[in-house]
C-alpha cells in the first residue's frame, strides 16, 4: 500500500535524525569524561578515541531503542496534530492497520539491537577493560602525564616528569618524594630511563642530580650529589584472565555459566531487543493527541513510561542477579506485561471513535425529520 510505504520512508527519515542527535550527545559526554581521565592520568592519551568508540558501541542498543520509541511517538502525534488520524478513524480504519508497517519498520532495528547486544557491546566493554587494565599495569613512571604530580600505589612517593618517551622509556626533568620511617627523600634529576632488570623488577635510573633527605621541622636536611641513582617502581604484567565481569563477558560464556550473576546479564542482554518490539507497540496508543491538553502532553506521559519500564528493567535483572527470580521468568515477564498493555490501550483506542460514531448516527436518528 501505498500508505505503508510512505509510513516507514517517514519513519525511517525521522529516526535517522533522532539517532544522530542522541549518538552526538553520547559521543560529547563521552568524549569530555575520557579527555578528563586522560588528564588526571587515569588513562592512556593515546587511547582516548578507541574508548570514546567502545563506549559509543556499548550504548548503541539502547540508543536504537529509545530513537525507534521517540520516533513511533513523533510520527503518529504528528498524524493526530494534522487532523491525518481523524480522516483515517472517519474512514472506518483502527489503529491497528498502522501495526504492520511499523513491524516493517521496528524489526529490522531490533534485530541490529540484538547483535549489538549479543555480541558487539560485549566486545567493547572487554576491549576498553584491556585497554584500562594495560595502562593501569604499566610502570608508576609510565602512567605519570607530564606536568602533573601522581602519588604510587602504596602512597609511599610521589613522582613529577615534565616530560616522558615512551618509546625510549626516559624522561626529563623529574622529581621523585619518597616518605619513609618519618623521613623526606626528594630525588632531582635533569634525566633518566626505566630501566628492566634480570630479576624482572623496574628502576627509575635517574641522572646527574641532587637527593635531600631529612625529618620534617628539624634541621638535619642532608643534599647529596649523584651521578646515577636508581629508585625502585612497581610494574606489573598484564593479565586479563582473572577478570570476571559480567559485562566484558561473551554471551555463550554467560549463556553456559549457571551462576545468578551471569544470568542477571543475560536478562538485560535479551531483553534489549525485546524492549524495541515492546516500546514499539506501546507508542502507537500512547502518541494520541488531545488538542485541549497541549501538544507534548502525550510525549511527557511516554516519556515517563520509558523510565518506568526501564526501571522495571534494571529491577529484574538485580532480581536475577541475586537469585531472587529465576531466569525462565525474567527474561520476558516485563516485556510481555509492557505488550499486554500495548494492546490493551491500543484495542480501548480504537472501541472510543467507534461508540462515538455510534452516538453520533444515533443522534442524527433521533432528529425529528422536517414536515
Amino acid at each position: 500500500m501505498i500508505f505503508e510505504r510512505s509510513l516507514v520512508r517517514e519513519l525511517v527519515n525521522t529516526a535517522s535524525a533522532i539517532f544522530i542527535a542522541l549518538l552526538t550527545i553520547v559521543l560529547t559526554i563521552a568524549l569530555v569524561r575520557v579527555l578528563g581521565q586522560a588528564a588526571a592520568g587515569q588513562v592512556d592519551n593515546g587511547a582516548v578515541l578507541a574508548l570514546i568508540m567502545f563506549a559509543a558501541l556499548n550504548n548503541l542498543p539502547v540508543l536504537l531503542q529509545l530513537s525507534v520509541f521517540v520516533t513511533i511517538l513523533l510520527t503518529m502525534t504528528r498524524s493526530y496534530r494534522d487532523s491525518e488520524m481523524v480522516v483515517w478513524q472517519s474512514s472506518g480504519l483502527g489503529l491497528q492497520r498502522w501495526l504492520r508497517p511499523i513491524l516493517q519498520f521496528v524489526v529490522p532495528v531490533s534485530i541490529a539491537v540484538a547483535l549489538t547486544s549479543l555480541f558487539v557491546a560485549p566486545w567493547a566493554n572487554q576491549q576498553a577493560s584491556e585497554f584500562k587494565a594495560r595502562f593501569e599495569q604499566r610502570t608508576e613512571v609510565a602512567r605519570v602525564a607530564p606536568g602533573q604530580f601522581r602519588e604510587s600505589a602504596d602512597g609511599s612517593k610521589v613522582f613529577f616528569v615534565e616530560g616522558f618517551d615512551p618509546s625510549t622509556q626516559s624522561v626529563q626533568n623529574v622529581l621523585v618524594n619518597t616518605i619513609r620511617d618519618g623521613k623526606v627523600s626528594v630525588i632531582v634529576s635533569k634525566t633518566g630511563i626505566v630501566e628492566r632488570q634480570p630479576n624482572g623488577d623496574d628502576f627509575l635510573i635517574m641522572n646527574n642530580g641532587r637527593r635531600y633527605e631529612g625529618t620534617p621541622g628539624k634541621p638535619d636536611y642532608k643534599v647529596m650529589e649523584f651521578e646515577k641513582y636508581g629508585v625502585r617502581i612497581e610494574s606489573k604484567n598484564p593479565d586479563f584472565s582473572n577478570d570476571d565481569s559480567a559485562k566484558i563477558r561473551s554471551t555463550m560464556s554467560l549463556v553456559e555459566d549457571p551462576q545468578p550473576r551471569a544470568k542477571g546479564e543475560l536478562v538485560w542482554r535479551i531483553g534489549l531487543p525485546l524492549s524495541v518490539m515492546a516500546l514499539a507497540v506501546l507508542a502507537i496508543p500512547l502518541s494520541f493527541l488531545n488538542a485541549r491538553s497541549g501538544r507534548s502532553a502525550n510525549l511527557i506521559v511516554a516519556l515517563l513510561v520509558y523510565f518506568v519500564y526501564n526501571n522495571a528493567m534494571n529491577v529484574v535483572q538485580s532480581w536475577t542477579s541475586r537469585g531472587r527470580l529465576p531466569f525462565a521468568l525474567s527474561w520476558w515477564i516485563v516485556h510481555a506485561l509492557v505488550v499486554g498493555l500495548g494492546l490493551g490501550l491500543l484495542a480501548w483506542r480504537n472501541r472510543v471513535p467507534q461508540t462515538l460514531r455510534a452516538r453520533m448516527r444515533a443522534a442524527r436518528a433521533a432528529r425529528p425529520t422536517a414536515a
